[in-house]
């Protein structure tokens, strides 16, 4: 995997730092359940970003916020619910772990948020590398959808160097896979270059966690990638287009 992230990191793809995307996976199952009118369950996996630490209140998460936005982006007919699983302080040890009690509450897609405690806590690259693929092997088993969720930008992981091979691999893991991953270090460092946020609405005192601002532009932005991954093919939306 460490030659994987090696050869992903040289690619076009990451030479400018700029994409909010690793890539356009289909949310094969999603699509299945809309087609069918049917109730669409997600679930948000991760750490101390997705619980809402940060947040001034549950509302305020997120899973909460990203649950508002699909239910008003998508018809009536497609109720969606969106579960917070989030358990601040866990890294990619406490998460595989834990994993197997998530799949078997069946959702259609599972949202994982990982990286961000591993490098504070010393979790070995190769070990974060490992847990992360199997357990997207084991959420596909299951026939599951998944999104990879990265680490955020703020000043603890900034102040520790190594954090940026966990992102990187975390991409990387997400190009082999064809799994999309929600770049969020680089969606926050546009936020604020664009001045779409100040650093105190979109970062918690502490310098780790997101505020309510944050937050709120990540669900919206998680929302946007779902609705894309769920979109049909183009020579589909077009063969749909003539037939009108």
């Amino acid at each position: 995997m460490c030659a994987l992230v090696a050869a992903t990191l040289c690619s076009p793809a990451f030479a400018s730092g700029t994409q909010t995307m690793s890539n356009s996976g289909r949310l094969l199952r999603v699509i299945e359940r809309l087609a069918a009118r049917q109730p669409v369950r997600i679930i948000a996996f991760g750490s101390s970003s997705t619980e809402g630490i940060g947040a001034s209140s549950p509302a305020a998460t997120y899973p909460s916020r990203l649950q508002d936005a699909l239910t008003a982006a998508w018809p009536s007919r497609h109720p969606v619910v969106v579960l917070n699983r989030g358990v601040g302080g866990e890294d990619a040890d406490d998460m595989a772990l834990r994993l197997p009690s998530v799949i078997a509450e069946h959702p259609d897609l599972i949202i994982w948020q990982t990286g961000s405690n591993d490098p504070l806590r010393g979790v070995p690259l190769d070990r974060f590398e490992q847990e992360t693929t199997a357990g997207i092997e084991a959420i596909r088993t299951a026939h599951i959808d998944v999104m990879l969720l990265e680490p955020q930008l703020c000043r603890e992981l900034d102040n520790k160097p190594v954090s940026v091979e966990y992102r990187d691999a975390l991409r990387a893991i997400g190009e082999a896979t064809d799994v999309t991953v929600i770049r969020r270090y680089d969606l926050m460092r546009s936020w604020l270059a664009d001045g779409v946020l100040t650093p105190a609405q979109m970062l918690s005192p502490d310098g780790l966690h997101m505020a309510d601002g944050g937050y709120a532009k990540l669900a919206d932005a998680i929302a946007e990638d779902i609705m894309r991954g769920t979109e049909p093919p183009p020579r589909i939306a077009m063969d749909a287009q003539l037939h009108h």
